[in-house]
């Protein structure tokens, strides 16, 4: 009975999450800039609460990494689309950077031997996608999500399929797997 639970609510959740990343995947990551400054805030009001609450002591100092949790995800809250922009921005320069790199790797190789064209094909779209992102943070972070959406609904519908299917076949005892056939014949 626990699978069956499990599975289902599995299937649940990643059809909820796939639809609400493809229905609405602008807002979609201000939400996850938004619940990542809470899980930002929770430790950082528990310190805060636990110092002014707590019977002071000599040498009890206050907690500054509390008050820079509270305030970081108070930040993170209150701006999400700048950091979610800035987070695209972020991958934009280390996929152009990485995409030159993999391109001058290699165009070096090929001092020592032969480097076939289809070779710099995926350097080059990697050096492509980090400058589209760069240019359009916003659409590359929608179409990010619109992907990560369609293949958590994908997911779902897989899980679901086989669930059906080879639910109702499983074997009403536990079936011996080759090693515990081993460990007997062995005996």
């Amino acid at each position: 009975m626990k699978h069956l639970n499990y599975s289902l609510i599995r299937i649940v959740f990643a059809l909820i999450i796939g639809l609400v990343l493809v229905i609405w995947p602008d807002t979609a990551s201000d939400y996850l800039v938004i619940t990542i400054g809470i899980l930002f805030i929770i430790p950082g009001l528990i310190g805060l609460i636990g110092y002014f609450t707590s019977n002071k002591t000599e040498g009890q100092r206050f907690p500054l990494e509390g008050l820079g949790s509270l305030l970081f995800g108070i930040w993170l809250v209150l701006m999400p689309d700048f950091f979610a922009n800035l987070l695209m921005y972020l991958l934009g320069i280390i996929l152009v950077l990485g995409g030159a790199q993999q391109i001058y790797s290699v165009y070096i190789a090929r001092r020592w031997t032969t480097v076939p064209l289809g070779f710099y094909a995926l350097p080059v779209l990697t050096l492509l996608g980090g400058l589209f992102i760069l240019f359009n943070p916003v659409e590359a972070r929608n179409t990010a999500f619109l992907i990560i959406g369609i293949m958590s609904i994908v997911y779902a519908v897989t899980e679901l399929i086989n669930w059906f299917r080879f639910t109702n076949r499983k074997p009403k005892t536990p079936m011996r797997t080759d090693i515990e056939e081993a460990t007997i014949i062995e005996e």
